[in-house]
């Protein structure tokens, strides 16, 4: 089982496999030999436990009593599992940058602990931003003053934030937060029966973070989608952690001519087949206002342009027809004189997008058109 991890995985399933069928109310998840056991109540706990315990050590596996942990914080695959919160294990940070595998090393880590401590695509953005480049994982890299700005920031998130443990008696609700293109949201419940005894305590429970690729579409990318893609990834990932869907999905979106209305939402829903699909059988409630809580009142609402600035018909234009090659940095375009009735070309060296779409609008207005459409 050293050799293969896999036979390993598959082993210890099928030892847990009758303790799990015993013990039904309670979770057991194992990874090779590293196993959690959960469960309502103490007895029931326990009961699973010593089931646990004896089926491994009845298949040849030896046990240390100092390696059974009874009380919280719980570590398990990284992570610090207390009474109430999750967060992950002491992780050391290498600020020392020489080459992009320490980039990637680096970037890889960050992305793990994302979901329990929010670390946006905006903080993470100028870390990002040095995997860039199609070079051998032993090229020279350093990092930027922006990059250093947001390693120092991940370090303070990374001692103040925290994820909580869900309540089984809680319903789940999602948020869409963040500023465009950077849109992110949040997994949460929220207690709404705290005693006054209890009047300090949290009602917010942060499950998880969700977040958007950093490596953003070429094509062109409506807010509407972003906020669909967000709502699909949410739920695929409720349905992960708790075999559900969410109770309410709040969208609070702001319009640049003012406050959006319930039936300006749902008209734009009725007219978005992306946000159709991400809700496709969705039963729960959409809200456009957001829970009065510091962490949802940090962040601006988003501004939502209801206006298409695509035309749903061909316009009267010069329409040109372009392709580039990243590799030689080499673009051409070909278009239709609409005087000879010939077609033309024009080929140009042009290193990135601003400077490409400089020289088509130019080349599209000096071929006699007043509007081109390319």
């Amino acid at each position: 089982m050293k050799v293969s991890p896999i036979i390993c995985q598959w082993y210890v399933a099928s030892l847990l496999c009758p303790v799990r069928v015993a013990a039904e109310k309670a979770i057991i998840h194992h990874y090779m030999d590293d196993v959690l056991v959960c469960a309502p109540t103490d007895d029931v706990l326990s009961h699973a436990l010593d089931l646990t315990i004896n089926a491994l050590v009845v298949a040849g596996f030896e046990l240390q009593e100092d390696k059974v942990q009874r009380m919280p914080p719980w570590r398990y695959l990284g992570l610090e599992i207390g009474k109430r919160t999750i967060v992950p294990q002491k992780l050391e940070i290498k600020a020392k940058i020489q080459t992009l595998a320490d980039v990637h090393q680096l970037c890889g880590a960050l992305n793990w602990v994302r979901p329990w401590l929010g670390l946006t695509t905006e903080d993470l953005a100028p870390l990002f931003n040095l995997l860039k480049g199609g070079e051998e994982l032993s090229s020279p890299r350093e990092l930027t003053p922006e990059a250093k700005e947001a390693l120092e920031k991940v370090q303070h998130l990374m001692s103040t934030r925290q994820a909580h443990r869900c309540d089984p008696d809680l319903p789940f609700k999602f948020i869409i937060m963040g500023k465009l293109p950077h849109l992110h949201g949040v997994i949460f419940q929220w207690r709404n029966n705290i005693k006054k005894d209890q009047g300090r305590e949290d009602p917010l429970l942060i499950i998880e973070w969700v977040f958007l690729s950093h490596q953003r579409s070429k094509r062109m990318t409506r807010p509407q989608e972003l906020v669909a893609e967000l709502i699909r990834k949410a739920r695929v990932r409720i349905r992960e952690l708790a075999g559900c869907d969410f109770e309410c999905i709040h969208i609070p979106i702001g319009l640049r001519s003012g406050q959006i209305t319930k039936a300006m939402l749902e008209h734009l829903l009725q007219e978005n087949e992306a946000l159709q699909f991400a809700l496709d059988s969705f039963t729960g409630q959409i809200s456009i206002h957001r829970p009065a809580h510091k962490i949802f009142n940090q962040d601006a609402k988003f501004t939502l342009n209801l206006k298409d600035v695509r035309s749903r018909k061909p316009l009267e234009a010069l329409t040109v027809f372009t392709d580039a090659s990243g590799k030689s940095h080499k673009s051409v375009m070909t278009w239709k004189d609409p005087q000879t009735q010939q077609w033309e070309a024009d080929v140009a060296e042009v290193e990135d997008h601003l400077r490409l779409l400089s020289w088509l609008l130019s080349s599209g207005l000096s071929k006699g058109s007043p509007n081109p459409s390319i």
